[in-house]
């Protein structure tokens, strides 16, 4: 079995506490991917000595410079792709074509980065007094802490790490204790890349020691977590009381509404893409099903057909086009809602228990599951589950289904199929998401956007796009005032 090591310090070492833990196939539990490092504070710590060093070299090499590096990295993952999206299936179970797609989101991401090398813009203005110069300019923060979540284990520590280091800060990365492997190959591509070493450092361990320990340190001026709103307020309590910079990427309960002037074959496609791709393990995944009353019923049809014809299994394996879950306590939760959806008075139309035989019976697989006459403010409607389960509202109008995709408390993303455009157009100014889908499910991110939520999804932060540049960098005024004399402002202006 492979031992893998932390990167502190510039260099591979093995944790201060001796501890490991195994990364195992969700696929395949017989499958060991290897040791990893269950690290303690006193390798955070060491880690933050380090990035120390490393932000105060790499905050003065130019941002042109800086650029350059990272898109060699976009090279580098670029050659690696296939390599890459093979290792990430095996550790985190979704299929081969979106596991290449969450590498590509990397590559995309690095390629961006390095232009914003030449375009950390800052403004130039007027000054109010005669002979003065007036100016912005942005300036790196200092070591930034990223915690990581599992469902994308290449393109989300890419959304934050690229952009804090093209900003000029150094990173700590303690990714997900389900999905190791893959962050440790990013660190080896970042310093193949040419990235200086003490710029980068990865931690490995269990959320609540190292996690805590990151979030808790108060030489780690800079946060951003990606994972569970329940966690999200404690690191943003905590960094509250810290002073510390923050953005919050949390919880979503994401609506997919259609209505009776729907193309519905576009609408079926849509939702099973976004309900059933990562085995539902998407902040963005489409977890609500509206329909409009005049199409419901057969749109349930042909629906629940389709669903019931996925394929399950390891996502290495052509045709398999739902992979596992991934774990055993994940599968577990998917099960409780299940009996809470009962309960509560929805139909189960399909799904609904473990997918098992065969080699299903290694993995942590559960077949595609689909409610009807799910009741708005049940918990099934209203609650994030984060597996394969799809809830689906009938409503009678536009105005209803608005208020129901309104109705929770997260605002993460939303989609509406129509072929009115006007109401499209009422769809993307009156749904109260960061995001908003004409004709599209509710996954699909684009690297060059700003990615983020309202309400209880986050803290108004956003990843991706130009956006994120000013979250991992600070304005600096400058005044030259060249005018001889002393002047001061609001006073010799008038």
């Amino acid at each position: 079995m492979t031992t893998f090591h932390n990167f502190i310090g510039g260099a591979w070492v093995a944790p201060s506490t001796g501890d490991y833990f195994e990364n195992r196939n969700p696929a395949d539990q017989q499958d060991v991917i290897g040791r990893f490092p269950s690290s303690g504070v006193a390798d955070v710590d060491a880690a933050v000595v380090s990035a120390q060093r490393g932000f105060d070299r790499w905050k003065r090499t130019p941002a042109p410079a800086r650029g350059d590096v990272l898109r060699r990295v976009g090279d580098l993952m670029a050659a690696r792709k296939e390599e890459i999206a093979n290792l990430m299936t095996r550790e985190m179970g979704k299929p081969l074509a979106e596991t290449r797609g969450d590498v590509q989101e990397g590559i995309d991401t690095a390629y961006y980065a390095a232009t914003e090398g030449r375009r950390l813009f800052g403004h130039t203005v007027p000054s109010e007094l005669a002979s003065k110069w007036a100016m912005t300019m942005r300036r790196p923060i200092g070591v930034c802490g990223l915690i990581t979540p599992f469902n994308f284990p290449m393109a989300i520590p890419t959304w934050k790490a690229f952009p804090a280091l093209l900003c000029g800060n150094s990173v700590i990365l303690k990714p997900a204790e389900d999905v190791p492997h893959t962050a440790t190959v990013l660190v080896e591509i970042l310093l193949a890349a040419g990235l200086p070493p003490e710029v980068i450092q990865l931690v490995h361990g269990m959320g609540e020691v190292v996690g805590k320990a990151l979030v808790e340190h108060p030489q780690v001026p800079v946060i951003s977590f990606t994972g569970s709103t329940e966690t999200g307020r404690f690191v943003g309590e905590t960094c509250g009381r810290m002073h510390k910079r923050l953005s919050l990427e949390m919880g979503g309960k994401n609506a997919q509404i259609v209505l009776d002037d729907a193309d519905l074959d576009l609408a079926i496609d849509g939702v099973l893409w976004g309900a059933f791709g990562t085995t539902g393990q998407r902040c963005t995944a489409t977890s609500r099903l509206i329909l409009q009353s005049g199409i419901h019923d057969t749109f349930v049809e042909r629906l629940v057909g389709r669903a019931q014809a996925l394929v399950l299994g390891d996502g290495r394996t052509a045709g398999h086009e739902v992979g596992p879950l991934v774990n055993e306590a994940a599968r577990e939760k998917v099960e409780r809602y299940v009996q809470i959806g009962k309960q509560q008075g929805a139909t189960l139309r399909c799904g609904g228990a473990r997918a098992t035989g065969g080699a299903l019976d290694s993995g942590f697989f559960f077949q595609p599951t689909i409610f009807t006459n799910v009741t708005a403010g049940s918990r099934l409607e209203q609650e994030e589950i984060f597996g394969p389960v799809l809830s689906v509202i009938q409503v009678a109008t536009v105005e209803e289904a608005f208020a129901v995709n309104n109705g929770v408390r997260y605002g993460l993303s939303s989609s509406v199929y129509t072929s009115n455009v006007n109401v499209a157009f009422r769809a993307l100014q009156d749904l109260d998401n960061g995001i908003t889908y004409v004709n599209a499910p509710t996954i699909g991110a684009e690297a060059h956007l700003p990615f983020g939520g309202v309400k209880e999804t986050g803290n108004g932060h956003r990843e991706g796009g130009w956006e994120v540049y000013e979250f991992y960098s600070e304005t600096k005024v400058g005044y030259v005032d060249y005018s001889g004399a002393l002047q001061r402002a609001q006073i010799d202006n008038y």
